[in-house]
């Protein structure tokens, strides 16, 4: 399986970088056009909040500007960068009281919005996108940063273990482990959404 981090060109980054530090600021532009998209769906899933993310995302490319010139290539520009993204959505998300699946906004009959009515007429109609959305987003909510950040590397963004380790600066069978865990998690949680 092909990693997400593959399908960016470590050449064409590493040329964006040495522009960047020859003084063609434009060519910054270019590194953001490429990976804003990525880190914010990142950011957002760990944090939870579009207008914290959109804050935090913006941070981390004030981040990397501010210090293109200490990366050294050991890793991708891709992987430095999302470092930078992932460390803050965690230090974000730590600062912050967790999102309770019970303090999510309830519905008139006091189920949280998004779950399906076992008394309605046809409780077999699916639900919609954005209701399905919505409850994985206050499940993921409820699983710890380091658990959170391992769901949404692996699950959601497509990273190999060794990315994700490298991003979160943990052996890769740290992240094997808490990817358990937090799958085993997220099983229990989201019970109610899945088919017997």
């Amino acid at each position: 399986m092909r990693s997400n981090a593959e399908s960016f060109d470590g050449a064409e980054d590493r040329e964006l970088v040495a522009q960047v530090m020859s003084g063609q600021s434009d060519a910054f532009g270019a590194i953001v056009e490429r990976y804003q998209d990525r880190l914010y769906n990142t950011v957002w899933r760990l944090v939870g909040n579009a207008e914290d993310a959109r804050d935090l995302v913006q941070d981390t490319f004030v981040r990397t500007y501010e210090n293109l010139g200490s990366f050294r290539g050991g890793s991708s520009l891709y992987t430095w960068m999302f470092r930078i993204a992932v460390n803050a959505g965690l230090s974000h998300r730590r600062r912050r009281k967790p999102l309770r699946l019970a303090d999510a906004d309830d519905g008139e009959d006091g189920r949280p919005i998004g779950w399906a009515d076992p008394s309605s007429v046809n409780p077999a109609d699916p639900l919609d996108a954005a209701e399905t959305e919505a409850i994985v987003q206050r499940a993921l909510g409820e699983l710890d940063a380091d658990q959170r950040a391992v769901v949404v590397l692996r699950d959601i963004q497509h990273l190999d273990y060794q990315e994700i380790a490298d991003i979160l600066e943990v052996p890769a069978g740290t992240v094997k482990s808490r990817l358990h865990r937090a799958r085993l998690a997220l099983r229990d949680r989201l019970r109610p959404l899945l088919k017997a």
